[in-house]
């Protein structure tokens, strides 16, 4: 990848929503337990209400520094996507979520594509904290996010039931310091 470009990075690349991305928006729909890791298992909605949703967003200003980008790999190929939430500039913290589709897991595209995003809001929008939560059984992104260097500052207990049990959500947490530190100068 182009190291000149803020936006991208080892082995990714971020990039706004285009509308032909309701491809990519339909696949997740249909991957129930992808659905399940990230957030819950919605009713199913109809391939013009994805069309309409990934429109909207693609015409989207960034509002209080939350966004949504695409993330692609060195082939164009777009392997899943990751946006910024509860974003309070005045306490300098946000928050972010990332889905890649299955058949991209375990390549590294997650975790190229969160370190440019807290390379950005660290670096340029002067941000100094980001959190992550992460559900128990998403044992994935608990590894992802420990490699990561973040570190694990709660548990919130039994806050999602899904497939008929009640489960936990870990709160994990890294300072613009700590980001820093991970990286080499």
């Amino acid at each position: 990848m182009n190291n000149t470009n803020i936006w991208a990075g080892k082995i990714v690349r971020l990039r706004p929503v285009e509308p032909e991305d309701w491809v990519f928006f339909a696949e997740i729909e249909t991957d129930s337990e992808l659905s399940r890791l990230v957030e819950k298992i919605d009713f199913p909605i109809s391939i013009e209400a994805i069309k309409k949703w990934v429109l909207d967003t693609s015409l989207k200003k960034p509002h209080n520094d939350e966004y949504r980008w695409m993330i692609e790999n060195a082939d164009h190929e777009v392997v899943g996507t990751i946006m910024t939430h509860t974003c309070e500039p005045r306490m300098g913290t946000f928050q972010y979520g990332v889905s890649i589709l299955r058949k991209f897991w375990s390549r590294g595209y997650a975790r190229d594509a969160i370190k440019i995003v807290l390379n950005f809001f660290f670096h340029e929008l002067r941000y100094h904290k980001v959190n992550a939560q992460v559900y128990t059984f998403n044992e994935g992104s608990i590894k992802l996010h420990q490699k990561l260097g973040f570190q694990e500052e709660g548990r919130m207990r039994r806050m999602i039931y899904t497939n008929g049990s009640y489960h936990d959500e870990l709160i994990f947490g890294m300072t613009k310091e700590e980001f820093e530190n991970l990286e080499p100068k």
